[in-house]
């Protein structure tokens, strides 16, 4: 019996290490990126208070498209930025959620940058 590694598992482990080194504030909130298989989900966190200031999916009533691929995750990226521009937050904390730093996470985050965020 071939036994796999748990890839989730390493996953979450990975987000709780990058957890213990960075942290948002009110004024400089954590951007959480989560994804799926079938969609992407983004947060802007103020972990001093636990609360959400901001948030976007893919799973939202006005999001027409397929949320598991590249230009999806763009355009939540880009949805969380106007809406946390509207609420005054242009700096942010990038916390890629233990994913690497490619595909849906990048297309995510360059478009948060092009909706204005500064990270």
């Amino acid at each position: 019996m071939v036994n796999r590694p748990d890839s989730n598992k390493a996953r979450s482990q990975r987000h709780k290490r990058v957890r213990g080194k960075i942290n948002g504030t009110a004024e400089r909130p954590r951007l959480n990126v989560f994804r799926s298989l079938q969609n992407i989900y983004a947060q802007l966190i103020d972990d001093v208070n636990g609360v959400t200031l901001v948030s976007a999916s893919s799973v939202e009533k006005d999001f027409e498209e397929y949320g598991g691929n590249k230009s999806a995750a763009r355009k939540v990226g880009e949805m969380l930025a106007k809406r946390a521009i509207e609420k005054d937050i242009t700096d942010v904390v990038f916390d890629r959620g233990g994913y690497i730093y490619h595909g849906r996470v990048q297309e995510l985050a360059e478009g948060a940058r092009e909706g204005g965020l500064k990270f």
